[in-house]
């Protein structure tokens, strides 16, 4: 007669799932809002559908990974930052289309469940989420023993928010003139990754452990830095009739991003010495022998978000940003032409 057979001797242990849930409960109760109905455990997870102080809410929707941001994190062993990225990234997305976030859900999966892994992301994302008022209401934990690799984990979150239908973005149409506002990033974000790591790695045989070049810090705390939140910094300004629209420069880079929020019968000029890239791209970009265009489509090469405002309020709204504590500054304008962006 076989050995009895269980799902923990399959790879799968249900026990330690449930235990380290139990670990990140209070950081996760902890970002709950007044919205929020019913606590932890559900089969669904409750918000309620009043917006006191909207007159037409709109619901905003988006999803996302930090895709292998997470290969780093293993490299460093250091995951502490990938809750946040995952967060800021999503709030980013629909900060575009005018929205506050309301709640948040994520997706850890993995071949084995690591305690260790599993509570700093959640944890993270916990954390990002309560300092933007944003709901961590529920997630799903995975582990698929042979569809995952070993040792490596993905991370995915899904966010909804709400903006006032009149009041989304884009709003009225951009004209050539209006002035391109760049917000400046603190690396790669969440993007790019597979590029930077076969450049860095493979192709100039680095270590997380090494110094960055030209850099008084290491290349995994250059690559692990969260990916920025500009919810705090830009939300305010929404009030700004002038604030025309706004794009996160994910991936695809400004190529790809901006015209997402451009009318298609205005170009994007972007003036490329209006700002000088981190030292990280400028690293990856020596050691890969990596062309300008790849670059700038790949990578958000120091821009994180790009706001399209009207010419006569461009310089009070980059003094308000860096007010903030971001930095701010107009690296461009718009142009009669195709629905696309050039870099000068």
């Amino acid at each position: 007669m076989s050995d009895e057979q269980t799902y923990a001797g399959a790879g799968v242990d249900i026990d330690a799932a449930s235990r380290s849930l139990r670990n990140v409960s209070e950081a996760i109760l902890a970002s709950h809002t007044q919205g929020v109905r019913g606590g932890i455990g559900g089969f669904g997870s409750l918000f309620s559908g009043t917006f006191p102080g909207y007159e037409n809410p709109t619901l905003v929707s988006s999803i996302d990974g930090v895709g292998t941001k997470t290969k780093v994190a293993a490299m460093a062993g250091d995951y502490s930052g990938i809750g946040h990225d995952i967060v800021n990234h999503c709030v980013n997305d629909i900060l575009c289309q005018g929205a506050r976030p309301l709640f948040f859900m994520d997706y850890f999966g993995c071949s084995k469940l690591d305690a260790n892994q599993f509570e700093a992301v959640v944890r993270g994302a916990a954390e990002a989420c309560q300092a933007v008022q944003c709901a961590l209401v529920g997630g799903e934990t995975a582990e698929m023993p042979g569809v995952y690799t070993d040792a490596e984990i993905d991370v995915v979150g899904a966010i909804v928010g709400v903006v006032d239908y009149e009041l989304r973005l884009p709003r009225q149409k951009a004209r050539p003139g209006d002035r391109l506002i760049g917000i400046a990033s603190n690396g790669l974000h969440t993007n790019g990754y597979s590029l930077a790591r076969r450049v860095l790695f493979e192709v100039g045989g680095l270590s997380v452990r090494d110094l960055l070049p030209g850099s008084d810090e290491t290349l995994g705390t250059a690559l692990l830095k969260p990916h920025t939140c500009y919810f705090q910094s830009v939300y305010p300004l929404l009030a700004e009739r002038g604030v025309l629209g706004i794009a996160h420069i994910t991936g695809g880079g400004l190529y790809d991003n901006l015209p997402r929020c451009l009318p298609s019968d205005v170009q994007a000029k972007i003036v490329k010495n209006s700002w000088e890239p981190l030292t990280i791209f400028q690293v990856i970009q020596t050691l890969g022998n990596v062309p300008d265009v790849e670059m700038y489509r790949t990578f958000n090469m120091g821009i994180g978000m790009v706001l399209v405002v009207e010419q006569d309020i461009s310089e009070v709204v980059v003094s308000r940003l860096n007010e903030t504590g971001v930095f701010a500054a107009e690296i461009g304008k718009l142009q009669s032409g195709p629905n696309d962006v050039i870099i000068v």
